[in-house]
């Protein structure tokens, strides 16, 4: 779960009103979530242990703490607890931006990765590389993440590239209406390179279905003309919905089945064969009016409760195919893990980078009282071959881990490495060209 959130005021709340919403999480879990074997005797013994400091938290905030501290016991991504009238934003979805332990000249410290291009952070002139040291004059030291209070400004200080300390302000939502939004990165870049190498890098995946972000990856595509190989950055990608797919469908001219999301109505029986009859999805609509013909269509399998296969979109032959390098970090995770896995079983492009984070479930929220909701994962994704990616970090082809030294001089090195990695594949197959002539 990227967000949480509390109350500013942090209200105390009633022994039966905490007593209620933990019977109510235990009972949601028990009806959705998406590996019931976990749901052990010994699991519901840890819910009694855990009870007590759970209804004897003082305030809202430490009655979060507390509950998530019982969820983390079952080991599994997508997994939160948090007020609807929240607050406070973690700070990786507040700020767009990710960041790693390492050891600084100021000790253990967060020092920052990722940061995605129009995001909180990169409007406070944050880069990969800054060392954070305090968030509004308190100390941040791992493993205690930051947290951004909705609507106010900030005070985060940070040691940059030269060295020195710095404070930037930074605002993390604004104002829409009557509500408070995230500010949202620009979702897709793209430039091109010399040796008619193209660049592109999708931020997230925002939308069930992504009509948005699909027509912006194509809109780049597009305007990158006839590029010979590409570089497709998926670092920082946290993932989302469904406009993965867009990215998927531009590896192959071919039309691929990619994976589904069993829920566990469907976890004992035979995937195997089941699959082959499970409707597919295999198009993203250019408009959001079209929207309404999906639900049309896919309406029995929402009642029946079955998966849905993605398959690719057959967009048809593009000069850059059999020549893609895609980049990835530990950060990158869920639909974009998707991407990356459905490249690597296929053969459809070069994974270069870190380790990914092996952290892919579809999930949902569901209310649970007193305001509170409660996110959790109701299915397991699986690829066509039936790989499980959930607690299984995808291996890049080619290993480069990320130097926050080397990064903060400026220096990129994975993005290097990818670039050079696609002019010799451009390179060799202008030669079989010259060859074949």
């Amino acid at each position: 779960m990227n967000t949480s959130s509390s109350i500013l005021s942090s209200p105390a709340l009633s022994v039966n009103t905490k007593r209620e919403v933990l019977n109510r999480v235990v009972l949601s879990l028990q009806k959705k979530f998406y590996k019931p074997e976990l749901l052990t005797e010994e699991w519901l013994q840890s819910v009694e242990s855990h009870r007590p400091g759970i209804e004897a938290a003082a305030t809202q905030d430490e009655f979060e703490q507390s509950m998530m501290k019982l969820l983390h016991t079952l080991n599994t991504s997508h997994l939160g607890f948090f007020h609807e009238t929240g607050r406070l934003a973690s700070s990786r979805a507040a700020l767009n931006a990710t960041y790693l332990v390492e050891e600084t000249d100021e000790g253990r410290r967060w020092v920052f990765q990722d940061v995605h291009k129009g995001g909180a952070a990169e409007k406070a002139r944050i880069q990969p590389g800054d060392i954070l040291l305090r968030v509004n004059d308190r100390e941040i030291v791992p493993p205690e993440h930051p947290t951004f209070p909705f609507g106010k400004m900030s005070a985060v200080e940070v040691i940059s590239g030269d060295g020195r300390k710095r404070t930037a302000h930074i605002n993390v939502a604004l104002s829409k209406g009557k509500k408070l939004q995230f500010i949202q990165p620009q979702l897709v870049e793209y430039q091109s390179y010399p040796n008619d190498i193209g660049y592109l890098k999708v931020a997230m995946f925002p939308g069930m279905v992504g009509v948005d972000v699909a027509a912006e990856i194509s809109r780049a595509i597009e305007e990158l003309g006839n590029v010979k190989g590409l570089v497709i950055d998926l670092r920082g990608n946290t993932g989302g919905g469904v406009g993965a797919l867009r990215v998927m469908s531009l590896l192959t001219p071919a039309k691929i089945p990619v994976g589904f999301a069993p829920n566990r109505k469907w976890a004992s029986k035979n995937l195997d064969t089941a699959k082959l009859s499970f409707p597919r999805f295999n198009r993203i609509p250019s408009k959001k009016i079209e929207l309404w013909t999906l639900a049309v269509r896919f309406f029995p399998s929402l009642l029946n409760k079955s998966p849905v296969v993605l398959e690719t979109e057959e967009l048809g032959p593009k000069p850059f195919h059999n020549k893609i390098v895609l980049l990835v970090d530990r950060h990158t995770a869920s639909a974009a893990e998707m991407i990356a896995i459905f490249a690597k079983e296929n053969g459809l492009a070069t994974v270069v980078g870190e380790k990914t984070a092996g952290r892919l479930l579809s999930a949902t929220s569901t209310k649970v009282g007193g305001g509170f909701r409660l996110a959790l994962p109701t299915g397991s994704y699986r690829t066509w071959n039936g790989m499980t990616l959930e607690g299984n970090p995808i291996e890049p082809d080619l290993r480069i881990d990320f130097d926050w030294r080397e990064r903060r001089s400026g220096i990129d090195a994975q993005l290097q490495s990818a670039v050079e990695l696609v002019s010799k594949k451009v390179g060799f197959a202008n030669k079989q060209l010259r060859e074949a002539m």
